[in-house]
């Protein structure tokens, strides 16, 4: 079958906004349908394609493409890293590291986790640095943990706060584009007067498609940061669970071997 080189229509541009509205237009009683038929008559109506909509917005589309690009990005990082395995590693702890500790061997045990990075992993390797000559001094570290998990969990996040930036400076960016369109179109109404409306249009236009272009991209961002967020405090939680439990099994093998 031979693929189409046919531009994308107004309809496959504007039914990403539409989507959006779905869920809104059933709760207030609304069908798809309705929908569908404004994307028609903009469609006959307009005959833009996408290419044609991102050139009648102006210069504020190109930080917004910028931003939709990034978007994606970062959505697919954190779903690939914002989960219990990237971040706390505990197959390696139960299987591996686990049974040197519990012999008490710390060297062995610091070198698995350096080999398996990850958060909690790290934090665990800063706090067996303080079993200096093989002793266990659990007040010491416990402090080595603390002093690890303040850097080694803000990194993670900060990919996830990047979300919320994006959703907060694509609106700003819209807005600017608006006030550039309407700047220009009583720039027009200036120049040549309230009897061709048709001039206006595009200024018009600009305003309308960067306002839309900025929500598009905020949205999806906003609503991948609270997702990923919510995530990651949960995992996050368990960090101090299992090296507390870990800590006390320390001290008490350390006890049992005295």
């Amino acid at each position: 079958m031979k693929s189409s080189n046919k531009p994308l229509s107004l309809k496959a541009y504007t039914v990403v906004v539409f989507s959006f509205f779905l869920l809104c237009s059933s709760l207030v009683g609304q069908t798809p349908d309705t929908l569908v038929d404004v994307a028609n008559e903009l469609e006959a109506g307009g005959g833009l394609t996408l290419i044609e909509m991102f050139q009648q917005g102006g210069i504020a589309m190109y930080p917004l493409l910028v931003f939709s690009i990034l978007t994606l990005g970062l959505i697919g990082y954190n779903a690939i890293r914002i989960n219990e395995k990237s971040l706390l590693g505990l197959d390696v702890l139960k299987n591996e590291i686990q049974p040197a500790l519990d012999n008490l061997d710390y060297n062995t045990a610091q070198s698995l986790c350096a080999k398996n990075e990850c958060p909690m992993l790290n934090i665990l390797r800063n706090g067996l640095e303080t079993t200096y000559g093989g002793h266990l001094d659990a007040q010491k570290m416990d402090q080595a943990f603390d002093e690890a998990a303040s850097v080694e969990l803000a990194k993670p996040f900060i990919y996830i706060n990047y979300l919320q930036v994006i959703a907060s400076v694509s609106p700003m960016v819209g807005l600017l584009g608006t006030v550039s369109g309407m700047v220009k179109a009583f720039r027009t109404i200036a120049t040549q007067g309230m009897g061709r409306p048709e001039l206006l249009a595009n200024n018009i236009s600009e305003a309308l498609v960067t306002t839309a272009s900025g929500l598009i991209v905020a949205i999806p961002a906003l609503i991948a940061y609270f997702y990923f967020k919510n995530k990651y405090g949960k995992i996050a939680s368990q960090v101090s669970q299992v090296l507390g439990k870990t800590l006390r099994s320390l001290s008490y093998q350390a006890e049992k071997k005295a």
